[in-house]
């Protein structure tokens, strides 16, 4: 009997487990260390189900990103108290919002469990793009997110360039230009160093090799970019580079490359293939890879951008 089995299930376990010791933790550094953890265990979890790629992206942004994110709000939110009332919420609006959570789960759980036999599916829509539009393309995913809905993944890039107009828009007009508030120790630990070094060349190359495949096999362009992103901040972490600067022209241009590229070929599709969006068969391969180039330098450059965090001088949140 093979174990594999057993493992999942006790992967699953602790899964839940370190989700409720996440919720449960009043200690504000505990709770996020708790969320690490439990993104690398959904990493994992996506190896068991064969997706290495969005694997390789939740450990990277769930474990990484948004770990550094959450302790970088928090001694905000900690700045923000001291100079605050800092009154907690009433037990009333603890039990209101409990229960609007509980309610919301219920529902989640109700459509999910009235799912008919078999599962709704978008396979006969991939089929359909890899085979049409899409030509050329050995990843059906791929297809349907550039060709099926290449509008929805062209907004997706918008928001996170609205996100990082959002966040950096908390500074006062004045600081706007100036460096970012502060991320790391002003002389990070040899170790900390020593891991950069290390770890972020071969994850940026895990990184590029994951958005290049992306057109043939599992991987695309926010995987890599995604990637790219957590290796930069790696760096940014460990003093080997400085934190991005809102007032770079070169940043502000790749921050919009991708959802730009996407429409200008989006738009140019009306003249090659009489569509919007649609890509002539002789070129569609080639333009997705263009397209996809563009994005995964947008997720790589609005990322790190908004866990920098707003400008010196800035208004903290």
């Amino acid at each position: 009997m093979s174990v594999l089995p057993l493992l999942d299930v006790g992967l699953a376990l602790l899964v839940v487990a370190v989700a409720t010791w996440t919720m449960a933790a009043r200690d504000l550094f505990a709770s996020v260390l708790g969320y690490v953890a439990y993104g690398l265990l959904l990493a994992l979890v996506w190896v068991r189900l064969h997706a290495p790629d969005i694997g390789l992206t939740e450990a990277a942004v769930g474990g990484g990103v948004t770990g550094v994110l959450l302790v970088t709000a928090g001694k905000r939110l900690d700045a923000l108290k001291a100079a605050t009332s800092g009154a907690a919420p009433r037990l009333r609006v603890k039990i209101l919002a409990g229960a609007l959570s509980a309610l919301v789960a219920g529902a989640l759980a109700f459509v999910v469990a009235s799912l008919p036999t078999p599962a709704p599916s978008l396979a006969p829509q991939a089929a359909a793009a890899a085979a049409g539009p899409g030509a050329g393309l050995g990843n059906p995913i791929t297809a349907v997110l550039i060709s099926y809905r290449a509008f929805d993944t062209m907004l997706e890039k918008i928001v996170l360039a609205l996100a990082v107009l959002g966040i950096w828009s908390v500074g006062a007009d004045a600081a706007w230009g100036g460096a970012p508030a502060p991320l790391r120790k002003a002389r990070p630990d040899g170790a900390m160093v020593l891991l950069a070094q290390i770890l972020a060349p071969i994850g940026a190359l895990i990184g590029v090799h994951i958005f290049w495949v992306g057109a043939d096999a599992p991987g695309g362009a926010f995987q890599g970019g995604a990637l790219l992103a957590a290796m930069w901040m790696v760096a940014m972490m460990a003093r080997l580079v400085e934190a991005p600067r809102i007032g770079s022209r070169a940043l502000r241009l790749a921050l919009i490359s991708g959802p730009a590229v996407f429409l200008a070929v989006g738009l140019a599709g009306i003249a090659m293939a009489g569509s919007f969006f649609a890509f002539p068969p002789a070129f569609a391969k080639a333009l997705i890879l263009f397209i996809e180039t563009f994005m995964v330098l947008s997720v790589a450059v609005a990322l790190p951008m908004m866990v920098a965090g707003p400008p010196e001088g800035g208004q903290e949140p």
